[in-house]
């Protein structure tokens, strides 16, 4: 699977949010957006991952950025399992067809699911940046992130 090139405009993609409404490249526009690519619901990665977002959720919304949760999971495993977090992260899924906005990012396992994957769009629907195969999830890394959208100061 090839990863999204920085500078590159956002795919044609389709995602469905917990209240089975249909979210798309449309609704990235005019914010910056982190997506959250997830391997799956109530695995004990994707548990830390989420919860350490959502203790920084309010710096990213400071920043006028959106976060979003994505997997394959369906939408109603996502919502238990934010619930069940206690997390305000909205999900996305991916469901059907099966990873088609995980691949459109370049953010889909060859063995059938997102690989960790982080990617932020900006308010113009360009990629800024793409970080797969997240492995470590620490104070540093979360920094670089949620610094990132006052670093959109881009050239294409």
């Amino acid at each position: 699977m090839s990863l999204i090139e920085p500078g590159t405009p956002a795919p044609d993609f389709q995602l469905i949010d917990e209240k089975g409404s249909p979210f798309t490249q449309d609704d990235l526009r005019g914010h910056t957006t982190v997506l959250v690519f997830y391997p799956f619901a109530f695995s004990p990665v994707c548990t830390d991952q989420l919860n350490l977002y959502d203790e920084v959720l309010d710096q990213f919304e400071g920043q006028g950025a959106r976060l979003y949760g994505v997997s394959c999971d369906a939408s109603w495993s996502q919502k238990a399992f934010r619930e069940h977090l206690g997390v305000s992260i909205p999900q996305l899924s991916d469901f059907e067809p099966k990873g088609a906005a995980c691949r459109a990012f370049g953010a889909y396992h060859e063995l059938g699911f997102p690989q960790r994957a982080l990617v932020i769009v900006t308010h113009d629907n360009r990629i800024f940046e793409f970080a797969d195969r997240i492995a470590k999830m620490d104070d540093g890394h979360i920094e670089r992130i949620v610094n990132s959208p006052k670093d959109l100061n881009y050239q294409y």
